[in-house]
């Protein structure tokens, strides 16, 4: 029924696989797609949206990458859904003259009511809170595989 699009999920789990995976370094692209297979073609532009809206924060040189703008309690899932839903109004064309009258003055503001109360629920859910489940699942974190104890 209600799925999230490819550019919502590959935008989450490059800020949750950030979040994460993030140590001392920025986090590059190609070890984001290495982890979480996302094309590379898709991942560049969602990345460049975020950085705009302030959710990662860009790094250049060679040993540049991506790192979180902000604290991970601070980004909600419902902010990034937002700039991804932003980016997909220009792919949409969405027509209220193709539409019927029932179409456009009652099905249609019926699905974005729908939609606000979705994003007003993903406000609640932040990248923390995501993080942790990763950890519970059992998924290792390749920045904490990388720290080193020895004096």
């Amino acid at each position: 029924m209600l799925r999230p699009s490819k550019k919502l999920m590959y935008a989450l789990e490059a800020v949750v696989d950030i979040a994460y995976n993030a140590g001392a370094e920025p986090v590059q692209s190609r070890e984001i797609t290495r982890r979480q297979a996302i094309p590379p073609r898709y991942l560049e532009q969602v990345m460049q949206c975020l950085v705009r809206a302030g959710i990662l924060k860009g790094v250049r040189g060679p040993r540049g990458g991506y790192r979180l703008a902000r604290e991970r309690r601070r980004i909600s899932i419902g902010e990034i859904a937002r700039v991804v839903r932003a980016l997909e109004d220009g792919d949409d064309g969405e027509d209220d003259a193709a539409l019927s009258d029932l179409g456009a003055n009652v099905l249609r503001p019926f699905w974005h009511d729908l939609q606000d109360h979705i994003l007003t629920r993903l406000d609640d859910v932040n990248i923390e809170e995501l993080c942790r489940r990763a950890h519970s699942s059992g998924i290792e974190s390749e920045a904490r595989a990388r720290l080193d104890y020895t004096i």
